[in-house]
């Protein structure tokens, strides 16, 4: 796991400017520093030492050295591949996964990232038509980020490195901004900084005369089978999971695993007997803290077990250092609870696996149910009657039961549907923003998805497009740099496109029946695990936002906030404020729309205050 840098084209001091690219990511890769610089490029590279740790220093060259690599991530199937190239006469000269890389370009051109399997962003160099090409992952695990400017192609693992480069003047890009109100992060493929985009999962781009050409080499999509056999489809997942497993364990250095209250994370943890799992909770009520549940199934498998309990304080004084190591606004809570575990892991070990993507493969959230809870109530009325019932249900000012169903039942999945946040509508934003003009519906974002998966069930489109923005720019943007914030390299082993492949055909009567979500995947973890462990409902990463925004200590630090000099640049300071006092005196939960507003100014700040 490392970090990587670089520009293309001639400038005076590029050696102090790679340098300097190169050491505000020092923390995804203190172990060792290195860089390529010719006449028309330069390359940075920062290694966290996995695999190969004596001899597996970046960059990476093939056999005449024309072309020069630089790698973030792990292959898996490397040993295969290495086999593969070595007996079509390729010279191996580290024991390292990532000179399979180089070899498989020179053998295979870009149809090497189809062969890979793991998590990867990479880049390289070809001394002899002065070309280079990146690409990254086939779900988006690892990250890459360019900017054109000033005909340099400057790219980065993360948008810091960039933000470096002499004479690139930071700007806020205020349609990223506006989709960040409504997703709590920013969908890519453009970032919170004008100008500088993230590569998009499944994609390569080539750099060369100066322009862009961007291909998709990979797009997961479901394509449900209605023919398969419940029994012979638990079997297959519980053979790929454990396959799975097996196979992101490759490593010269200490690995443990992450281990919440979750079916996804137990399963994973099921197979670690004798390595130690993880776990963080917070003070107070019980529903906040999964270290108990985490412990006693640590003791059952046969696990050492390490927990903490984060303080209220504790988790406050983090939000800022946080959302710096973020490099965008990120609004979900669990980040920064998700920065404690990842801090607590590297204080044993070097690499840690989770359990992430099998909500989103498998249909594990709990909103994937609704479009079966809403068929009967939306055959018997239509859309204009369905509309009339739900603005009566928005206009009645108290509670009452029925009222959510009225509201969420009123609109098809297509129409209402952004992910698995949905902060601010279109007229929310207005309300709140200084500028209303530059408010936009998310739903216009997400059509152009929509309209690929116009085939499929309400609740595969669903997945799919969690798959293709959610999870890239929530679940696997923190997973991310919270491991790399700490050193720490985290491995996704039921993210993988083996698993994938089993995944993508099962029919949604499968994932999402009325006794539970991810029913075939719990099924399948029945070999792993207890029963009643692998049912275990949903929980998520609780984080107590609410209560605390109910406590006069943490009300008044937002307070300033939303009264600051920043906040007045982008938002209607009587309308955020009037959110605030409404949460506080408990008229309504309004914690999440809250949480982002706040999350953004302290990002602001941090990136264009100080």
């Amino acid at each position: 796991m490392c970090g990587i840098c670089g520009f293309v084209g001639k400038i005076d001091d590029n050696v102090k400017i790679i340098k300097k690219m190169a050491e505000v990511i020092s923390h995804r890769g203190p172990d060792d520093v290195n860089f390529f610089i010719d006449d028309n490029i330069s390359m940075g590279f920062r290694r966290l030492s996995i695999i190969d740790v004596s001899e597996g220093r970046q960059p990476i060259y093939n056999e005449d050295n024309n072309l020069v690599l630089t790698f973030n991530g792990e292959i898996y199937n490397f040993l295969d591949l290495k086999s593969q190239l070595e007996s079509l006469g390729h010279r191996f000269y580290t024991h390292t996964d990532s000179e399979v890389i180089i070899h498989g370009f020179e053998e295979w051109g870009e149809d090497v990232c189809l062969k890979l399997r793991g998590m990867f962003a990479f880049a390289i160099w070809n001394r002899k038509d002065e070309s280079l090409f990146l690409a990254r992952d086939h779900f988006g695990i690892k990250p890459l980020h360019y900017c054109l400017f000033k005909n340099h192609l400057i790219y980065g693992s993360e948008i810091k490195s960039i933000l470096e480069f002499p004479g690139f003047n930071k700007k806020l890009n205020m349609k990223a901004f506006d989709n960040y109100l409504s997703f709590q992060y920013v969908p890519g493929p453009e970032t919170i900084f004008e100008g500088v985009y993230c590569l998009s999962p499944g994609n390569s781009m080539w750099f060369r005369n100066s322009e862009i050409e961007i291909k998709r080499f990979f797009e997961p999509r479901l394509a449900p089978d209605e023919n398969l056999e419940l029994d012979k489809s638990v079997d297959d997942i519980a053979e790929v999971v454990k396959e799975s497993v097996n196979a992101h364990k490759i490593s010269d250095v200490p690995v443990g695993c992450f281990l919440s209250s979750g079916v996804d994370s137990s399963c994973v943890a099921s197979f670690f007997r004798g390595h130690k799992s993880f776990t963080v909770g917070f003070q107070g009520e019980e529903k906040y803290s999964e270290i108990k549940y985490a412990q006693d199934l640590s003791e059952k498998a046969g696990l050492e077990h390490v927990s903490k309990v984060i303080s209220d304080d504790e988790y406050w004084e983090a939000i800022k250092p946080v959302q710096y190591f973020m490099d965008q606004p990120l609004a979900d809570p669990s980040c920064i609870a998700l920065y404690f575990v990842c801090k607590l892991a590297r204080e044993h070990v070097t690499v840690v696996m989770s359990g992430e993507g099998a909500d989103e493969f498998f249909g594990g959230y709990p909103v994937y149910n609704e479009p079966r809870v809403f068929k009967f109530y939306q055959k018997i009325f239509n859309q204009r009657i369905r509309t009339f019932i739900a603005n009566l249900a928005k206009k009645i000012p108290f509670k009452f039961k029925g009222r959510g169903f009225a509201i969420r039942g009123e609109k098809r999945v297509e129409d209402k549907f952004i992910g698995n946040a949905n902060i601010f509508s279109k007229e929310e934003k207005k309300k709140i923003l200084r500028n209303p003009e530059i408010s936009t519906d998310p739903m216009n974002f997400v059509r152009s998805y929509y309209s690929k998966f116009r085939n499929l069930d309400s609740t595969s489109k669903m997945q799919n497009l969690d798959i293709n923005l959610w999870m890239v720019g929530d679940i696997l943007l923190k997973a991310d740099r919270m491991s790399m914030a700490n050193s720490l390299e985290l491995r996704v082993p039921l993210l993988d496109k083996n698993v994938f492949e089993i995944a993508r055909k099962l029919p949604t009567k499968f994932k999402t029946p009325r006794e539970n979500t991810k029913f075939a995947f719990r099924k399948a973890s029945y070999r792993f695990l207890p029963q009643n462990t692998a049912n275990k409902p949903k929980l998520g990463f609780p984080v107590p936002i609410r209560v605390w925004l109910r406590q006069k200590k943490y009300y008044e630090i937002v307070k300033k906030e939303f009264t600051s000099d920043t906040a007045r640049k982008f938002f209607n300071e009587k309308e955020i404020c009037s959110l605030l006092d409404e949460h506080y005196k408990g008229k309504w939960d309004l914690s999440r729309k809250i949480w982002t507003i706040y999350i953004f100014i302290v990002w602001y700040n941090i990136y264009f205050e100080n």
